[in-house]
């Protein structure tokens, strides 16, 4: 992407993360990589990994510890958490690296991004469908808006975040998260502070036909942003796959907007490549995944293929041929025989394959 040392520069305006006085002779991959909205080519899509699930399902979305025989005891530590976010920071291969602002202060200390071409970003709010700690029940309440992180450059340690909204076609509901989103954008700009937009489908039922709630999604999103100029609109979009025919109409609607797609759920390893596959081949130009990544028994390796996927290198299933490859190599049981593993299994994903 175009260099953005202006706040209006470029479609994500990603500076490297330094200290006061240091020189940004190495910019982040993604800051480097061409406009994803002109001249457009596979190598340019952008990958980033979602770690900060400590904001929503907290404990559990460390992942567990596996062992070489797939078995597991207990979920990671904090710690050994970090430890396997530095390992994904050093191999260099994903562009975005999204966290919590607390573990980004403590990688921060570690000096784990000051070299690095990996862009820290902090989700800056968490929103109460976020809220699914074991025993929870708030996500069955439509969506409340709530932020924890501090907008305070000498508390944030990046200079880019995560807004995230859910609209459940519920006047009161989105009527309080529009303005909690335009209270956001207001400090945001205060604080020479950019972002990227979540929208996740709804959490509660709406009454909305299942094959109208794509192209809801898609009419709130454009209405939302409809009256934000250039410099108040996000750097990019992260959304949810509902197909190609809305991800289409969403990313070809205008050419300003830069269409992402989050990952959803683990499912299989076929699911992750495949959908970054048709993601990417009906208009998206960034994949942030989180549970494909971190729940897989070998994270680098993913990562890997992932971008192998992404760049045309390999079709899913042979990526996922060559993951399972990887994991034999290394000793490590596969969390599902390749049979499986090679399987499409999530349904938005098997119509269009």
């Amino acid at each position: 992407m175009p260099t953005a040392s202006a706040r209006s520069n470029g479609p994500t305006g990603l500076r490297r993360h330094q200290e006061e006085g240091d020189e940004d002779d190495d910019p982040p991959r993604c800051q480097a990589r061409p406009d994803p909205r002109r001249n457009y080519r596979r190598a340019d899509f952008i990958i980033a990994d979602a770690k900060d699930g400590d904001m929503g399902p907290s404990i559990t979305s460390c992942g567990p510890k596996l062992e070489p025989d797939c078995s597991f005891a207990r979920y990671r530590t904090r710690t050994e958490f970090l430890d396997k976010v530095s390992e994904v920071v050093a191999q260099d291969i994903v562009d975005i690296m999204l966290m919590s602002a607390s573990n980004l202060e403590l990688l921060t200390e570690r000096g784990v991004f000051a070299e690095s071409r990996v862009k820290p970003a902090i989700r800056a709010n968490d929103t109460t469908d976020i809220w699914v700690g074991r025993g929870a029940t708030y996500a069955t309440k439509p969506s409340r808006p709530f932020r924890t992180a501090s907008l305070d450059p000498a508390r944030r340690h990046t200079d880019l975040g995560l807004y995230s909204i859910t609209f459940n076609n519920d006047l009161d509901a989105d009527h309080a998260s529009l303005e909690a989103f335009a209270d956001f954008r207001a400090e945001a700009d205060a604080m020479g502070f950019r972002y990227f937009l979540e929208v996740f489908n709804p959490n509660v039922a709406t009454g909305i036909d299942p094959e109208v709630l794509p192209f809801y999604v898609n009419d709130c999103i454009v209405r939302c942003l409809a009256g934000l100029t250039r410099a108040e609109r996000p750097q990019f979009l992260k959304i949810v796959y509902n197909g190609p025919k809305a991800l289409e109409e969403l990313a070809s609607f205008d050419p300003s907007l830069v269409v992402g797609v989050l990952g959803g759920g683990a499912g299989t390893t076929r699911d992750c490549f495949e959908l970054l596959s048709q993601a990417e081949k009906y208009g998206a130009r960034l994949a942030l995944f989180g549970r494909k990544i971190n729940l897989a028994e070998n994270p680098l390796a993913m990562v890997r293929l992932m971008r192998a996927v992404a760049d045309g290198d390999l079709a899913p299933a042979e990526a996922v041929k060559a993951y399972h490859g990887e994991l034999q190599s290394t000793g490590q049981t596969p969390l599902r025989a390749l049979a499986t593993d090679i399987e499409i299994t999530e349904a938005v994903l098997k119509r269009a394959a």
